[in-house]
């Protein structure tokens, strides 16, 4: 993890110091250059129908209430050069009535550099996960992703990305892994935020330290963004649907063969505006995982609703 670590502080510096006006941060602030603070904060409740950690396969095949809490706190800094500066964390918290011992707390920091050219926006991200399980260290991860986007006409718009990934996983060793990822998402923009769809594809192939868990997949997602009236008050409806094919390239000793999952997932949110910085969300999910390695293969409902502040 260190020289990971080192290699994305490395990446980081090389991009800042490419940016124009390179020396911007040794000189006094400009105080024409806009910064955004902001931040929002949940709390609500959810039932899972079946409760497990998809990361390590395993399922109880038993329901259970949560309560959730996330927070999340960010800056955009613009800098000179037509380039910004993005910093988030986010924190987020399931405890659950019965199973305290998937009791799930998750930080999360991300960085992200982007600099502004006419039609096209090169830039760089770079996220740190850090998450634990009833107290007890679970999952780190390092992620490095260079992108470009931008406006392909009036109402669409393209984003391509590399995924750099590294991972660790508490006492199971055999499934840290590292992992290549290029995604590619379409946005059709029918009435601009108002009404858009968003359809995205992303090849990944990941290399675990044992053979077992590599595996290269074929993902694809589609995304319905609505937002109306209601009260008045301007309401947003999303809609989801995710599908993964991983093929692993070795035997899965306790089946003999190799394993293949076929993943479909299912997202409802409803979100709904109560007062000027507040809001309502109400959502529902469905997950079926079709595995030819019995651990792997369930499904899944998920339903519930958080209150959101944000300022």
């Amino acid at each position: 993890m260190p020289r990971l670590f080192r290699r994305l502080q490395l990446a980081a510096i090389v991009l800042a110091s490419a940016l124009p006006g390179q020396a911007w941060a040794a000189e006094p602030a400009d105080e024409s250059l806009s910064r955004d603070w902001f931040a929002e904060l949940g709390v609500g409740v959810e039932y899972d129908s079946n409760v497990s950690v998809e990361e390590v396969d395993i399922s109880s095949n038993q329901g259970d209430y949560a309560l959730t809490l996330d927070a999340g706190f960010g800056l955009k800094q613009e800098l000179p050069g037509d380039a910004d500066l993005g910093l988030t964390y986010d924190f987020s918290q399931s405890e659950y009535d019965t199973y305290s011992q998937v009791d799930r707390q998750t930080h999360m920091l991300g960085m992200d550099v982007a600099i502004n050219f006419e039609g096209m926006d090169p830039g760089v991200s770079v996220y740190y996960i850090n998450s634990r399980l009833d107290g007890s260290q679970f999952l780190e991860l390092y992620r490095l992703s260079p992108y470009v986007s931008g406006f392909i006409s009036k109402k669409w718009f393209a984003r391509g990305a590399y995924v750099y990934s590294d991972k660790t996983v508490n006492d199971r060793e055999g499934r840290d892994a590292t992992g290549n990822a290029g995604e590619a998402d379409l946005y059709f923009f029918l009435r601009g935020l108002r009404t858009y769809f968003n359809i995205g594809y992303r090849l990944r192939d990941e290399n675990a330290k044992a053979d077992q868990y590599d595996y290269l997949s074929n993902g694809v997602k589609l995304r319905f963004i609505q937002r109306f009236e209601l009260f008045s008050r301007l309401t947003k409806l999303e809609l989801a649907w995710r599908y993964e094919d991983r093929n692993y390239s070795s035997d899965t000793p306790s089946i003999n063969k190799k394993r293949h999952d076929q993943r479909n997932r299912l997202r409802l949110d409803f979100q709904i505006p109560v007062f000027n910085r507040g809001a309502v969300q109400f959502f529902a999910g469905y997950a079926d995982y079709d595995s030819n390695y019995p651990p792997a293969a369930y499904d899944q409902t998920l339903v519930g609703t958080r209150f959101l502040y944000s300022w």
